[in-house]
């Protein structure tokens, strides 16, 4: 049986069973050395040549691994080095934020085929939203010019509470009794899986981005909430049932602003993009100078994405208003660092694009209220990823389900 047939089959045992993961086992051993003869995969793998020469061939004929030719060698026989193929199969990521959403194209190798889109939209708990949202991915399979055969998985990200095993999402699309990832692939055709959006970037930056050698990561998604994506010891942390990271909700601040879970005080209400932009907002009401001064009765209309353009412009009410809330979210970060000891902490999200003007106020938070023992063992970068994080980390978050033995 085909690999690409087999691996959506419920019920594989006995030798297709075996094949299936031999088949699997390679694929991730590839992925991890990029390159590798068939001594060194037989040797990894503890299987025999003639069985891995048979797994191999079947693979290049599925055009799922290309043989790179013979490796450079001073004396005997020399072998060949095999390679996962690039334009064989495809994994599409769609992150769903709150005005927009992105979609994207990775290819086996982890290459994305182009830059994510940038698609408008108004994410909301009711029918109409999650009809657009279904012709938009529509609308992208269909323009992308490729056979949805092509195409293995489709990966979804969004915010809120989600249980990545069911496919439930516990904060929108709560008016059908089938999950979110059901409704998608029997539209589609294509094995869908949803996560929560801060996990998928966290999981992209550790794949692709900011980290080296940490194993021990936390990714604050500083975006109009704020997220969080934990992963120890090399593993995205869920939780019981998927809803680690609830990180904008935690209840510490004594005020009467109604959060956009419905309870009062959470860390969102003031330290996040919803604040940024209230702030604002309020003062050009008041007549503050910016250059995001306009029509009194349009000032409600100003979006996070323009100040933070406006920002990195150097104009003050929005470098000011991002300060503010970067020493705000700088003392919850230093909460999370006592609590966790990491090795690194990752800045990302539309926020994060604010680059020092969100960082710098964070270090100092961090350094006022951290433990210097452990705050001197963790390091604070922005995401290499920016803000293609979401569509990368829902790629790579469906491509690893094919290595799944």
């Amino acid at each position: 049986m085909e690999f690409l047939k087999s691996i959506n089959e419920a019920e594989l045992s006995g030798v297709l069973f075996k094949n299936l993961n031999l088949k699997k086992n390679i694929i991730q051993f590839l992925d991890k050395h990029a390159l590798a003869t068939i001594s060194e995969i037989g040797k990894e793998l503890n299987v025999s040549t003639p069985k891995i020469i048979s797994t191999i061939n079947e693979l290049i004929e599925e055009n799922l691994l290309h043989d790179n030719g013979k490796i450079e060698s001073t004396g005997g026989r020399r072998a060949n080095q095999f390679k996962l193929a690039s334009g064989s199969v495809y994994f599409m990521g769609v992150e769903v934020s709150k005005f927009h959403i992105s979609l994207g194209l990775m290819d086996l190798n982890k290459n994305m085929l182009q830059e994510p889109s940038h698609i408008p939209f108004n994410l909301k708990n009711s029918q109409d939203s999650l009809e657009k949202l279904i012709n938009i991915i529509n609308d992208f399979i269909n323009q992308s010019g490729l056979a949805k055969s092509k195409i293995l998985r489709i990966g979804i990200n969004l915010t809120g509470r989600i249980n990545q095993v069911t496919g439930h999402n516990y904060n929108f699309f709560q008016f059908t009794d089938l999950p979110i990832r059901e409704i998608i692939e029997k539209v589609t055709g294509i094995k869908t899986y949803i996560d929560n959006d801060s996990r998928a970037m966290a999981f992209a930056e550790y794949c692709s981005g900011a980290v080296e050698k940490e194993k021990n990561i936390l990714f604050v998604n500083l975006d109009y909430g704020i997220g969080l994506g934990i992963i120890i010891n090399g593993e995205i942390y869920y939780g019981k049932s998927g809803f680690s990271g609830e990180f904008g909700h935690n209840p510490i601040y004594d005020n009467e602003m109604i959060c956009q879970c419905g309870k009062k005080g959470c860390l969102e209400t003031e330290a996040s993009g919803f604040a940024v932009l209230r702030n604002v907002q309020e003062k050009l009401k008041a007549g503050v100078g910016s250059i995001l001064q306009r029509d009194p009765k349009k000032i409600d209309e100003i979006t996070l994405e323009e100040i933070v353009l406006a920002c990195n412009q150097d104009d003050i009410l929005a470098i000011e208003s991002v300060s503010v809330v970067g020493e705000k979210l700088g003392k919850a970060v230093a909460s999370l660092i006592n609590i966790f000891n990491p090795e690194l902490v990752i800045l990302g999200g539309l926020l994060s694009t604010t680059n020092e003007y969100i960082r710098l106020p964070i270090k100092s938070s961090l350094n006022k209220y951290s433990s210097s023992l452990v705050n001197n063992d963790t390091q604070l970068k922005t995401s290499k990823l920016g803000l293609s994080a979401g569509v990368m980390g829902a790629c790579l978050l469906v491509r690893r389900t094919i290595f799944s033995t």
